[in-house]
């Protein structure tokens, strides 16, 4: 499909999806389970033990042959990589770099971007949306240590972009959940989210407080822009200078601005727990992920960043790549000793609906191992167990 029937063919489908009012409500849902299992792909597994650009391109490149090649995915395509840079910048671990604990490391995406040029990619934008900030991300990244030239000088035609208002973009762009949504029908995104012909999630492997654990799925909860669902979003129109979280797709005291739809269920929890998962799952369905690749060389365990109470570094040591996030992220779970088939109070989901399970009954990916290829390191030999990881140390676990 060329580049102008893939991103109107994405927003007929979301347009007519909504227009038809063709969405389920989220009991109905869950009380129909699929007539056919949930789609399944391969996930390539690699050990990279440092982000010498060496190593990182050596693992990267291997590990995307294993999936078919990059050249597939990438090849005269506009592409979107969206990094993650959870809080402000001033969070740090210790003295160690954002990217070595909590952030996506920039060594990581420039050894992407640079590969991704080789592959034959006609343009790529680095996209997020920064902590408060309407500043262009670049200036964000500078904030938290980066260098963007370097990362801009990886592959030709390399841009970046703030997405967490409108940015360069004329107008928001509204993408529909095609299988009718769990909390929303569909959500008003910054141009870049559809202005594209792959998208990719590059993100950090970790636990997470509000949905137990957070890989490439959970990345695509900082596509919405918070001058629609933040805590300050307009009422009328977007605030084009937002503040602060999403408090909206959290806690769900208001809705969000009146360009976007309403939710579908105003009387359902009020509780992170509950909405978090779901809004991912409607995020992912809406704008479908190409490629995911997850960092778990550093990372750190008992949280998703250092306001986390016991929150420690670790290195495990991995990498894993692969072409549905729900696959993926089950890997990413067996790989962190977590189990992708715990129900809600079951360890890590102790307060929280398994977004992997909701991803599986809206038909985006199976989290079941028995139907996953894992291809490159087996699990069982580079395993790392986060939990224990914490108890050696004498930490107490975070719930």
């Amino acid at each position: 499909m060329n580049t102008y029937s893939r991103r109107e063919a994405l927003k007929t489908m979301g347009y007519a999806a909504v227009a038809a009012g063709a969405y389920w409500n989220a009991p109905s849902l869950l009380a129909s389970p699929l007539a056919s299992p949930a789609p399944t792909a391969p996930v390539a597994i690699g050990t990279c033990k440092t982000y010498d650009s060496a190593e990182l391109l050596s693992t990267l490149d291997r590990m995307f042959d294993q999936l078919g090649g990059l050249k597939r995915i990438v090849n005269g395509k506009t592409v979107a990589i969206k990094i993650n840079c959870t809080g402000s910048p001033a969070y740090r671990l210790g003295y160690l770099p954002l990217g070595d604990s909590h952030y996506t490391n920039p060594q990581v995406l420039t050894a992407t971007v640079h590969l991704m040029g080789k592959a034959g990619a006609k343009r790529i934008r680095i996209v997020e949306s920064p902590w408060s900030s309407a500043y262009p991300l670049e200036e964000s990244l500078l904030q938290a240590d980066w260098d963007p030239r370097q990362i801009a000088s990886a592959a030709s035609n390399v841009e970046f972009e703030n997405t967490n208002f409108l940015g360069g973009g004329k107008r928001y762009v509204r993408l529909a959940v095609p299988f009718g949504g769990y909390l929303f029908p569909a959500y008003e995104l910054n141009h870049s989210y559809s202005d594209c012909d792959a998208f990719v999630s590059l993100t950090k492997m970790k636990e997470h407080e509000t949905t137990g654990f957070t890989a490439s799925m959970k990345n695509c909860f900082g596509i919405t822009p918070c001058s629609i669902y933040g805590g300050n979003a307009g009422v009328d129109e977007p605030n084009e200078d937002p503040k602060g979280g999403r408090g909206i797709l959290h806690g769900g005291k208001r809705q969000p601005s009146k360009i976007a739809l309403a939710e579908l269920n105003p009387t359902s929890p009020r509780q992170d727990g509950y909405r978090v998962p779901r809004a991912v799952v409607d995020l992912i369905a809406a704008r479908p992920v190409d490629l995911q690749i997850v960092d778990g060389v550093k990372s750190m365990a008992g949280g998703e960043g250092p306001w986390a109470p016991g929150v420690i570094a670790v290195q495990p040591g991995l990498i894993v790549a692969g072409t549905n996030p729900v696959v993926t992220d089950a890997t990413c779970m067996r790989l962190m000793c977590l189990d992708p088939m715990a129900d809600r109070g079951a360890h890590p989901f102790e307060h929280c609906d398994n977004m992997l399970l909701l991803a599986e009954q809206a038909g985006i990916g199976t989290r079941d191992s028995n139907r996953i290829e894992v291809i490159g390191a087996r699990i069982q030999d580079v395993a790392f167990n986060f939990d224990e990881a914490q108890s050696k140390l004498g930490i107490p676990d975070r719930i």
